[in-house]
């Protein structure tokens, strides 16, 4: 059996994950949520200040230590990283982003300023988190579906991606997106809102351009003041002009 510090080595190789895509299903090893959760119950608090900066945290989850060997662009304005984190090469973290423990962040991915990656968040390659958006953690339940955004998806600016969301591959975010568990999914396209995946929680479909929108109460006296509820509205599926408005700068890599 490994212990805490193993495990943390291994998500930091990516040889190991929270959770992975098998047979077109995502699942979680629980087993490795589980010794993270461990790591924070045996932690004890310790100093660990630099400089004119003071920093109190578990002495079991220090921030994760990059070289340029990694090859991951991390530029200075005050990222931090911590420990059982992967970035793989050609990541660019935009100062100031963080990444939790658990986190996987695949190839090419951006994570741009005042961004976060939570705890055991999967992103997947070629990734665009754009500024002062937020991708959701969850260490608790062990067994619960971390937020998930899969292979060249576009995460507009301040979205907000919580509780085990699934943002699929190739779907673009338009900014001030927020999607939770409960969050019902309308699709503009066919006229009918996307059904919860397995887990119950929201999944937005390859390709979806989704923006911010919103649809009226039909009961109660919400419905008599004319009140209105959030609703992410799919306008329509990807395609060439879409890909050439979210398209990276290849300089900028």
């Amino acid at each position: 059996m490994m212990d805490f510090f193993e495990i943390c080595h291994k998500l930091e190789t990516g040889e190991i994950r929270v959770a992975q895509k098998q047979d077109g299903v995502w699942t979680v090893n629980t087993w490795v949520k589980e010794a993270i959760l461990e790591g924070f119950r045996i932690g004890k608090l310790m100093d660990m200040s630099e400089g004119h900066f003071a920093f109190f945290d578990k002495d079991t989850l220090p921030l994760r230590k990059f070289t340029a060997e990694d090859r991951v662009r991390i530029v200075p304005g005050g990222s931090s990283v911590r420990c059982g984190s992967y970035l793989a090469p050609s990541v660019i973290m935009m100062p100031p982003a963080y990444v939790n423990i658990g986190a996987f962040v695949d190839e090419g991915t951006m994570i741009d300023s005042h961004a976060l990656v939570g705890s055991c968040a999967q992103i997947g390659k070629r990734v665009h988190i754009s500024a002062a958006s937020q991708i959701g953690g969850v260490l608790e339940p062990a067994g619960a579906l971390p937020v998930i955004v899969e292979d060249d998806a576009f995460i507009g600016g301040n979205c907000g991606i919580y509780e085990g969301t699934i943002v699929g591959e190739g779907a673009v975010l338009g900014s001030g997106v927020i999607l939770t568990k409960g969050t019902a999914l309308y699709d503009a396209t066919t006229g009918e809102f996307v059904p919860k995946n397995a887990s119950g929680s929201t999944a937005v479909p390859p390709g979806a351009v989704v923006v911010a929108g919103s649809r009226p109460m039909t009961k109660g006296p919400g419905k008599d003041a004319g009140i209105s509820i959030y609703t992410p509205v799919i306008v329509k599926y990807r395609d060439g002009k879409t890909a050439a408005s979210v398209e990276l700068e290849s300089l900028l890599r």
